[in-house]
């Protein structure tokens, strides 16, 4: 897919922009604090309709307005998309070919991205909530409805946390409410469950063969779905959610007493290993970064197998990041068949006799051009 244009109005510090990114390389320059890095956000918000740095979207209009508006066309495999999303304090709104959408679960999956940033090392070496987010994240631009079921496990999950808190120390509260927010907890935890398991199945495939190339061979890596529910690959559905039952009940007390839920979904992990040692705990810094680097190329494969066309790689100020070696293996993976977007402070930090034919522009202080 081509990112042909993004249009921004009110959005964090750009008061109104409209820009040509029809490119296939497309590097965003300035110093830091100018807005390069406001423009990928723009992007990945226009795919997933939230933003990855933060949760709170009146931190996305800019001071002093009431609204902000995105807009991009996108070509796609099966035409020219134009994707609109209004954010106000009372929250967004979404719009396909000028047609609104009733959920943004519509909405989402229809342009898809690849966001990579220094951060995401803590994907490998962060907390297990960091792990979580990148699979729910990439499995739900695959399959949008996977957010609903993961909103709806939500919602039951603190529901039923509220009931567990009411029935510690009072005898006189019933618990038969408990065996219906099981059912339901068990019900969409399950089918998160089966996703995660099929996504980090298919992830690996590529991660595995990606890290082998960049380390010539000398590395194997290995990813691990770390389910607090016991998941076996193949297993039919129904003896998983038979299980999870099982499992709830067996912890009924325990929960109780501490007024939380302690298994499902939300206590999921995955585990990354190299050569059969774990790199969390093991890896070196190197390692780490490679694994981080293999895992958002392997999403860029498991994205382009499950859809058919590649989606677009948001690279957030990383090649001056990478030694040289690894930001040579990490352009040859984009170059010439996934539309990419770099932010740099400098030119001089990207091996740009590999980039000579990308558009360049110039940010400062809100503003885009494209001559320096």
């Amino acid at each position: 897919m081509l990112l042909k244009k993004l249009a921004l109005k009110n959005y964090r510090n750009y008061a109104e922009i409209e820009l040509n990114t029809a490119h296939n390389v497309n590097i965003f320059m300035g110093l830091n604090a100018q807005g390069k890095t406001n423009l990928l956000e723009a992007i990945y918000v226009l795919a997933l309709s939230k933003s990855h740095r933060t949760h709170q979207d009146k931190q996305l209009i800019r001071w002093n307005e009431e609204y902000a508006q995105l807009y991009a066309e996108v070509d796609k495999k099966y035409g020219l998309c134009k994707l609109s999303l209004s954010v106000t304090s009372q929250g967004k709104k979404a719009k396909i070919n000028g047609l609104e959408q009733k959920k943004l679960s519509g909405f989402i999956g229809t342009l898809n991205v690849v966001m990579f940033a220094p951060e995401d090392l803590e994907i490998v070496k962060g907390a297990p909530g960091i792990r979580r987010r990148f699979m729910d994240m990439e499995i739900g631009q695959v399959h949008p409805g996977y957010l609903h079921e993961m909103n709806q496990y939500q919602k039951v999950l603190n529901q039923r946390n509220n009931y567990l808190r009411q029935l510690w120390g009072k005898p006189d509260v019933s618990e038969s409410m408990l065996e219906i927010w099981n059912e339901q907890l068990a019900q969409y935890g399950t089918k998160i469950v089966k996703k995660r398991q099929s996504f980090i199945k298919k992830l690996q495939k590529w991660a595995e063969f990606i890290h082998s190339g960049i380390t010539n061979g000398v590395e194997k890596l290995q990813i691990e779905y770390r389910p607090s529910i016991e998941a076996n690959d193949p297993e039919e559905e129904t003896i998983l959610l038979d299980r999870f039952m099982i499992k709830l009940s067996q912890m009924k007390e325990q929960e109780i007493r501490r007024g939380a839920t302690l298994i499902g979904p939300h206590r999921d992990d995955m585990g990354f290993y190299i050569n059969g040692r774990e790199v969390q705990v093991y890896g070196s810094q190197g390692q780490q970064r490679t694994t981080a680097l293999s895992l958002k190329l392997a999403e860029l494969e498991l994205i382009r197998e499950e859809l058919g066309e590649y989606p677009i790689l948001l690279l957030d100020d990383v090649l001056s990041e990478l030694d040289p070696y690894r930001q040579t293996q990490l352009i040859e993976t984009f170059q010439d068949k996934v539309q990419t977007f770099i932010t740099t402070t400098a030119l001089d930090s990207v091996n740009m006799d590999k980039l000579s034919d990308a558009a360049i522009f110039h940010v400062k202080n809100g503003v885009v051009s494209d001559t320096l």
